[in-house]
């Protein structure tokens, strides 16, 4: 007799779920199997987040249902998730810093002895997990201490220590050099041969061809692709995720910029509260018409950089636009495009026509305030021109996907009269198609004499954006390369090592 085929090791069944108006998941089906690595991708408001958090137990969907290992399971919960053998690691980390790598791990379902963690036996469960996958981490180490690629393990560890037989990663690269991303998906291989099932949602479709066996596609809340990865290629993704083809970059110019700098920075040297040097005599240029970019592992000093240069550390003579010190307190000749969407960008309860308008009312601002009207025809002349998609101006910014927020925040930016712009993560969490347009964007501002500091974590990016690369390490400028610079060469100097 023929045996039956295996079971999947999570399903999800007609699965649709809508919040107010909008239809989040819409009929949706998708199978993962024991040792596959599964990517799900998809536009920012495809639905491939609410599918996750259904599958999680976040969410609870409208119709459809989640079957484990071939059998139908409620999931109220979290909790409910990981009795079933369902794990997550989120984008955002949910360790504590203050406390050990081991610690972290089995908080929650501690061993204990005497009526307290039994620290030894908790670090000898996290060394042979460890061992048992590849996962190197120090059990006795603050998280705190740790570099970010290391807490990722960590929170993969936590998860696998409870038993998950599906572990589902939302956007795992987002924080990590490409030498630490290389050794993520080395250890996903090593954890899917175990036997357990992995999701992969991420927006960058190197990785998904790199480090997938399989591929669902979501466009609008319903699957348009089911791929086999060896079988496809991201023309063939692209076209699934956002219906036609990406437009070629625009080729470079073949003349450097000329002139004076509109950015110059001299010598800049900044300090913590503690008298800790985060920078440490930088100093370059930016002129009109050239996209300087800059690279760097998190925490070399790009936050005090995009901070000194808008001015929102405070007026310092280190930095000039145009020959004047940059003016404390956000300089209001820079465009800043901020990396935090939600903290610095937006102000998220106000309408999104209040939110293109934040910074520039003087330009519509009457003896009796401002009229409403225009307010709104402004924004609903800014949601065209941009391709912001949104029911209406009125609805609070909030309620727009991370992608159209991302394009309203450029909308909004890059109509200013600034001659210097500065970008810091700009497509960072949005998908190809808003990739294409934001980087359009940034283009056509460079082109019209606009002189752009870009700072990026995707080396990609930089060397498709950039006239030059500056890379930061420990808060110094340690190389300049041009846009040809191999990726390798770009990640070495980012951990301090020079070829």
């Amino acid at each position: 007799m023929t045996e039956p085929p295996a079971a999947f090791a999570a399903e999800l069944v007609g699965v649709s779920k809508r919040f107010g108006p909008v239809l989040a998941n819409d009929g949706i089906d998708l199978a993962v199997a024991r040792g596959e690595v599964h990517a799900v991708v998809g536009e920012n408001g495809a639905g491939k987040s609410t599918l996750m958090s259904i599958l999680y137990g976040l969410h609870r969907p409208d119709a459809g249902h989640v079957l484990r290992a071939g059998r139908r399971v409620r999931l109220r919960s979290p909790a409910d998730a990981i009795r079933h053998g369902l794990g997550m690691v989120h984008q955002r980390f949910r360790l504590f810093p203050g406390l050990t790598v081991a610690e972290n791990i089995v908080i929650g379902a501690e061993p204990v002895r005497g009526g307290r963690l039994d620290h030894t036996a908790a670090h000898r469960a996290v060394t042979a997990l460890a061992d048992r996958y590849g996962l190197r981490a120090d059990p006795s180490a603050l998280v705190g201490d740790l570099p970010v690629g290391v807490r990722q393990r960590v929170e993969i560890l936590r998860a696998l220590y409870r038993q998950a037989e599906v572990l589902i990663l939302d956007e795992p690269t987002a924080v990590l050099t490409p030498g630490e991303a290389d050794r993520l998906f080395e250890v996903l291989r090593t954890v899917a041969a175990t036997g357990v099932a992995i999701l992969l949602v991420t927006h960058k479709l190197t990785e998904v061809l790199a480090a997938s066996d399989q591929v669902t596609v979501l466009r609008q809340g319903r699957v348009t692709g089911r791929f086999t990865t060896a079988g496809t290629d991201a023309g063939e993704l692209v076209h699934a995720m956002i219906g036609r083809s990406l437009t070629p970059p625009a080729p470079r110019r073949a003349r450097p910029p000329e002139g004076d700098p509109a950015l110059d920075v001299r010598d800049l040297t900044v300090r913590d509260a503690d008298g800790v040097a985060r920078l440490s005599g930088v100093s370059f240029t930016v002129r009109p018409g050239e996209i300087v970019g800059i690279a760097g592992v998190a925490g070399s000093g790009q936050r005090e950089l995009i901070d000194s240069v808008t001015g929102l550390r405070g007026g310092t003579d280190g930095v000039l636009l145009d020959g004047t010190p940059v003016r404390p307190g956000r300089d209001p000749r820079v465009a800043y495009i901020p990396e935090d969407r939600h903290g610095r960008a937006t102000a998220p309860d106000m309408s999104l026509a209040e939110n293109l308008l934040m910074g520039g009312q003087r330009t519509l601002a009457t003896r009796f305030g401002l009229p409403r009207a225009a307010v709104r025809s402004r924004g609903r002349e800014l949601v065209e021109r941009f391709a912001i998609n949104t029911a209406s101006v009125d609805l609070p910014i909030a309620a727009l996907s991370g992608g159209n927020a991302q394009k309203a925040v450029l909308a909004r930016e890059l109509t200013r009269p600034s001659r210097v712009i500065v970008a810091e993560e700009p497509t960072q969490g949005v998908d190809v198609g808003v990739r294409e347009r934001v980087h359009a964007l940034l283009i056509a501002a460079r082109d019209q004499g606009a002189a752009v500091l870009l700072q990026s974590s995707e080396l990609a990016e930089l060397r498709e954006l950039a006239d030059r690369i500056l890379v930061l390490f420990e808060g110094r400028t340690v190389a300049e390369f041009g846009p040809d610079a191999a990726e390798a060469e770009l990640g070495q100097a980012m951990t301090g090592v020079r070829g």
